[in-house]
């Protein structure tokens, strides 16, 4: 082969190669080059992929044509030029840890490649507690006509089912989708709901254990529980069934209302019913109150366990659960896929792997409790 023709043939696959390495750059140079159009974008990706090398600009320019093919593959959302709409639905309030929640759905809409602002609208409803204002927060939604329908916490996304059945929802955190009909089933939701689940249900024998071993003779056990959530009832039952393999009984105690006063109405019962523990189920009224549960508990001397991280950064003895800035930074990539075309139906319910042991040293030692040590060491965080 001529030398030319050998050297002509080695830039245009080095071209080739650098191109597809500089796809993965396009995404990062988009905010600061768009107002230069597509072919500068490119263009700035390519010389921060060969940095030290120089090149003339007709090759420069080249292999940046060649990247505008391949980089809509790496950063479809910003080449689509349509701004889309999510609609984000909670039971909870705009507060801790709500808020560290929220950042990590946008931190992980981000890193697909969506700017608020620029390619993406997020339109919040909070209920603040308050399951009955969802159901017109979502119709509020709804009429924005937001592309995708996200909804947060457990609860939530069963209200918004029954304002729509064409706008896909995307839950976060819902315990028993299948259970409470949000979905037909795990591997095939059917209808316009997908999202991804948590195991509050399923970690409740292990949260009942887990009462047992910092309070072993505690024989009767209290759930604390919001009857107007239908994730909670689930929970309930499963408590239920397990207490008996655990030596002890449950009895439930139901928040009637979202006001402080109710939380004081419902100690005034467990308080005659002098449990030995007390369990909280994962619910997002109850989760507003949780430092004035958490205090209400040491008062009457009772360790506590909670769902989640929250519960016990809020006062209670400790936790067992989803980690839910890992939850809600991965419910973006569900979003992304149904933008991006994929119906809800076809998407496969998720479940959490990853799970957290906290424990809460200052309320263990308000309530002159000894945590075994062996407990201590399996914790994945402990609060001292």
């Amino acid at each position: 082969m001529p030398p030319a023709l050998r050297v002509q043939r080695l830039a245009n696959n080095s071209m080739q190669r650098t191109a597809l390495r500089a796809a993965a750059d396009a995404g990062r140079w988009a905010d600061r080059s768009e107002r230069n159009g597509p072919l500068q974008i490119a263009t700035n990706a390519v010389n921060c992929r060969l940095g030290y090398l120089r090149l003339s600009p007709r090759i420069t320019a080249a292999v940046a044509v060649l990247l505008l093919v391949v980089a809509p593959l790496a950063s479809g959302a910003q080449q689509t030029g349509k701004v889309w709409r999510i609609g984000f639905l909670s039971l909870n309030s705009d507060t801790e840890p709500y808020k560290r929640w929220d950042a990590a759905f946008r931190e992980g809409l981000r890193k697909l490649g969506y700017v608020e602002g620029k390619n993406v609208i997020i339109e919040q409803r909070y209920a603040a507690g308050e399951a009955h204002r969802l159901s017109t927060l979502a119709a509020e939604l709804v009429s924005l006509k937001v592309d995708v329908l996200v909804t947060a916490p457990a609860g939530t996304a069963f209200f918004a089912k029954k304002v729509t059945s064409t706008i896909p929802i995307v839950f976060i955190g819902e315990p028993d989708p299948v259970g409470t009909t949000l979905v037909a089933s795990l591997a095939r939701p059917g209808g316009n709901v997908t999202g991804l689940a948590d195991a509050h249900a399923d970690l409740v024998p292990k949260r009942l254990e887990l009462l047992k071993q910092v309070a072993p003779s505690a024989s009767r056990v209290a759930v604390l529980w919001n009857p107007a959530n239908p994730s909670t009832a689930p929970q309930l039952k499963i408590a239920e069934a397990a207490a008996p393999a655990l030596g002890t009984t449950v009895f439930p105690v139901g928040i009637k209302g979202s006001r402080g006063d109710d939380v004081d109405r419902a100690f005034e019962t467990i308080a005659k019913e002098r449990p030995g523990s007390l369990l909280v189920v994962g619910d997002a009224t109850l989760g507003n109150h949780r430092n004035r549960i958490a205090k209400l508990a040491i008062k009457h001397r009772l360790p506590t366990s909670g769902s989640h991280s929250a519960w016990a950064d809020g006062g209670l003895l400790m936790s067992y659960g989803t980690d839910f800035v890992d939850l809600f930074r991965h419910s973006a990539l569900l979003v992304d896929k149904i933008l991006r075309g994929a119906k809800a139906a076809d998407l496969p319910v998720e479940q959490p792997t990853k799970f957290e042991l906290v424990i809460n040293m200052k309320t263990a030692k308000a309530l002159g409790l000894t945590v075994q040590a062996s407990l201590l060491a399996r914790a994945d965080r402990v609060i001292e």
